[in-house]
């Protein structure tokens, strides 16, 4: 590390010497970027590693509780309609798939050709995404102001009593407080998470993304096959206690924290121990460019008003990806129901998630292969594929569920995509200054799309359930 900083130092004396700057080289900056040929020491590709794998792994924490509780959601309505059955309707031990469902459709009166419980799943979606929405709206203008190690704190603490407030829930009241526990553990954990990547290489925010696609991929595959494998719903639950252990791993063991960051209290970038330290630090916390290590500075209201003015060109975009997929996976999934298949409804649904995830798994891992500026083109592709699907649900003429399948992991790709290129995009074109509040800003595109379609999708369901 020292040996690079010094190399670099020699080299910009016998460059000032002759009185040229190459270009890449900042003329006011005493530290230089290094030639990207030069390999950097074993010790700083460890590091480089070990914040993306720690990234990637927050990622997928952080979205682990909220993908759980969109996944459970038919079980969660299905067990407070019907308490007396077990948890589940999925655990019915008559195989006659018809004979079950005229006995639900009995005993709620329920004439629907769509198999509809009372309440539709969107009202998990909403518990699950408006404690969020709030979140995100207010957090860019104080959040800077708690520690990082508090706020990841709170995350693990409020994911961990979501699962166990659902997992021993004796009502519809205190499920909907689990699911909004899991909901402030994901909208915190995205703002904190997103901002704290402005202090590191910005490859880590691919790590993050790919993280946050395989919560939803690993949490929907992981609840569907253990329920499918006769686990009950509430000890699954409780299995996934494991998950916030492994976010408070990543964040306090396996990432390597820049002295830039705040930990239990304020960082004092001026003293002198502080300089040593980030000048030692440097390489290994962004092999490629080695800036000085700073605090971002203070942003007035006015400039972060001018700089959200200037987010909307994804800011919309993402938000309009995001309310056509939640629209179909919340409004729409429920409805899309086959009879006489090996599947009963409630593992339709569940599929439907588990696909849907794995699509968004691909897609957000795919930033390092090729890049998206044009986000809006998701977002139209993304509509269509909404509008589509609503006429399936209401003329029922696709014959196999295999079709479903493969629009769902269409969808998936196309919400995938629309994220990680939306942060991606952001993360390159913002100034170092203007980073941190830039990413934490952004997020909110995707919660008030899922917000809105949450929504939209009651009275629809509504409607559709109230068809004979």
């Amino acid at each position: 590390s020292n040996f690079l900083v010094g190399f670099n130092t020699g080299m910009e004396s016998s460059v000032r010497a002759r009185g040229t700057v190459p270009s890449g080289w900042d003329s006011d900056e005493d530290v230089r970027v290094p030639d990207p040929l030069l390999r950097p020491p074993v010790s700083d590709r460890i590091v480089y590693w070990r914040n993306i794998v720690g990234f990637w792994f927050l990622g997928l924490c952080n979205n682990f509780a909220y993908v759980i509780m969109l996944s459970a959601a038919h079980d969660i309505l299905s067990k407070q309609e019907f308490p007396n059955n077990g948890s589940t309707v999925s655990q019915n031990s008559d195989p006659n798939e018809a004979g079950m469902l005229q006995s639900r459709d009995d005993s709620r009166g329920n004439t629907s050709r769509y198999d509809c419980n009372k309440v539709s799943t969107a009202a998990i979606l909403l518990a699950d995404i408006l404690p969020t929405l709030v979140i995100k709206l207010t957090a860019p203008f104080y959040i800077h102001h708690i520690p990082y190690s508090v706020r990841v704190s709170l995350c693990v603490l409020t994911a961990a009593g979501s699962f166990l407030i659902v997992s021993f829930s004796t009502g519809i009241g205190m499920s909907f407080l689990g699911v909004v526990f899991a909901s402030i553990s994901s909208g915190l954990g995205e703002v904190t998470f997103l901002s704290l990547t402005a202090h590191f290489h910005s490859v880590v925010v691919s790590g993050w993304s790919s993280g946050t696609g395989g919560a939803g991929i690993f949490g929907a595959l992981s609840y569907s096959g253990l329920t499918q494998a006769g686990i009950s719903p509430e000890n699954t639950l409780l299995v996934m206690l494991v998950v916030p252990v492994l976010m408070a791993c990543s964040y306090f063991i396996i990432l390597v924290h820049p002295p830039t960051v705040s930990s239990w209290g304020c960082c004092n970038t001026n003293s002198p121990h502080h300089a040593v330290i980030a000048s030692d630090r440097r390489p290994l916390i962004d092999s490629m460019l080695l800036h000085p290590a700073r605090q971002a500075p203070d942003l007035s209201l006015s400039e972060k008003l001018r700089i959200t003015k200037g987010l909307m060109k994804y800011i919309i975009p993402l938000m309009v990806v995001y309310f056509a997929e939640y629209f179909i996976n919340q409004g729409l999934f429920e409805l899309l129901y086959f009879r006489n298949i090996p599947l009963k409804h409630s593992e339709q649904y569940r599929w439907y998630q588990t696909l849907y995830q794995a699509g968004v798994f691909v897609s957000r891992s795919s930033v390092s292969c090729f890049r998206i500026r044009r986000v809006w083109i998701l977002a139209f592709l993304q509509c269509i594929n909404m509008v589509f699907l609503i006429f399936v649900v209401y003329y029922m003429f696709l014959p196999s569920i295999y079709i479903i399948f493969v629009l769902i992991c269409y969808e998936g790709l196309l919400g995938g995509a629309g994220y990680v290129n939306t942060f991606n995009n952001i993360s390159r074109e913002s100034t170092d200054d203007e980073r941190e509040f830039a990413m934490g800003t952004a997020c909110i595109a995707d919660t008030f799309g899922i917000a809105i379609s949450g929504a939209v999708a009651i009275p629809l369901h509504n409607y559709f359930c109230s068809l004979p």
